[in-house]
């Protein structure tokens, strides 16, 4: 295992990287206000992330990660175009392996850009990939944009579609909805006989919701119930998006063969083209990088766009040596009125001299 001033001085190196790109040297405050990212990701990130509390300042997290104080701090000073980066600790609680670090050095590069974001996604891409060249590691991409635009695209009601849309990144969560929308799977009993009056909501008022907020509640529950199922064509269709695993060109063939039967994608599925073209200008042999439909659902939630993730070949137990994509919809949420085109990605400084040791 790599020392602490081993992993310190590759930092430094790869952040000296990203400032003769222009980068600019940023170092967000350890202590993180807990509000923005339990409004973010809700209450799921306790179970990932250190919280304190302070008299003052009230609940208080060691920093997760560092793309969203960096775009809380690009958004607090206007939405020019810029570039960050940054080295230094990132904290993860870890409840189920106790192998996996629980406090490591994560390095980064952000790019908030008007002009190009499929140039920009290959810079990000094309940056980590240089640095990470010789370790055995192999390149896999994807775009959630394409399955979000899928998701608008359904022949079914606003309510049932934001639905899905809040758990893009929950796949289980998601599929559970699907089956649920399309009939495949019954309403729950317990729901069912509220709905159809057999049962009373009787219980206590014991929480914060006002009666009137739970029989609204109720009464959505009641519509959704009458809404008409979703068409087995149309989950079939959410199915083979996230079923394509293919290098890049067979990849954008099954999905251009989609978005015949699903024309809401076509756009999103556009943008990957002109990626694709913008990773080739860069050197990036495009012939040999994996697409998957369903890659960055589970662990990058912010994430709106392209992704990708760098995988160690022999070691599927270590998490990603560099992972990253687009959060355009993240700097909208904290820009307070403001918004602009971002994409950023990281890297695991203490990963990469792991397997070059090994080497």
């Amino acid at each position: 295992m790599p020392t602490r001033s081993e992993t310190l001085a590759k930092a430094a190196m790869l952040r000296a990287m990203f400032e003769a790109q222009g980068a600019l040297v940023v170092e967000p405050p350890i202590l993180q206000p807990a509000e923005t990212l339990l409004d973010l990701y809700g209450e799921d990130i306790r179970a990932r992330a250190y919280v304190t509390s302070d008299a003052l300042r009230g609940e208080q997290m060691l920093r997760p990660d560092y793309t969203v104080p960096v775009v809380q701090m690009h958004m607090a000073h206007g939405a020019d175009s810029a570039r960050y980066t940054y080295a230094g600790e990132v904290f993860r609680r870890q409840e189920h392996d106790p192998a996996r670090a629980n406090e490591f050095i994560q390095v980064g590069y952000e790019v908030f850009d008007r002009a190009d974001p499929a140039a920009a996604d290959a810079e990000v891409f094309a940056l980590i990939s240089e640095a990470l060249r010789g370790l055995p590691v192999t390149a896999v991409t994807g775009d959630i944009g394409i399955l979000m635009a899928a998701v608008k695209g359904l022949e079914t009601t606003q309510r049932r579609k934001d639905a899905l849309m809040r758990h893009i990144w929950r796949p289980r969560r998601f599929r559970s909805l699907l089956d649920r929308y399309s009939g495949k799977t019954p309403v729950p009993a317990t729901r069912a006989a509220l709905l159809d009056g057999t049962v009373k909501n009787e219980a206590p008022m014991i929480g914060l919701r006002s009666t009137q907020e739970i029989e609204a509640r109720i009464e959505a529950l009641r519509e959704d119930a009458l809404t008409p199922a979703l068409s087995g064509e149309q989950v079939s269709l959410i199915a083979a998006l996230l079923d394509v695993r293919e290098m890049m060109p067979n990849a954008l063939s099954r999905l251009h063969d989609i978005a015949v039967d699903l024309p809401a994608i076509a756009e999103a599925v556009n943008l990957v083209v002109a990626r694709a073209e913008a990773l080739a200008a860069r050197g990036i042999d495009t012939d040999v990088l994996a697409f998957e439909g369903s890659f960055g659902r589970s662990s990058m939630e912010y994430y709106d766009g392209f992704v990708f993730g760098f995988r160690a070949d022999m070691r599927p137990d270590l998490p990603a040596v560099a992972s990253g994509g687009r959060y355009d919809a993240l700097t909208k949420r904290l820009g307070q009125g403001d918004e602009i085109p971002a994409v950023g990605g990281v890297m695991r400084p203490g990963l990469m001299l792991e397997l070059e040791a090994k080497q």
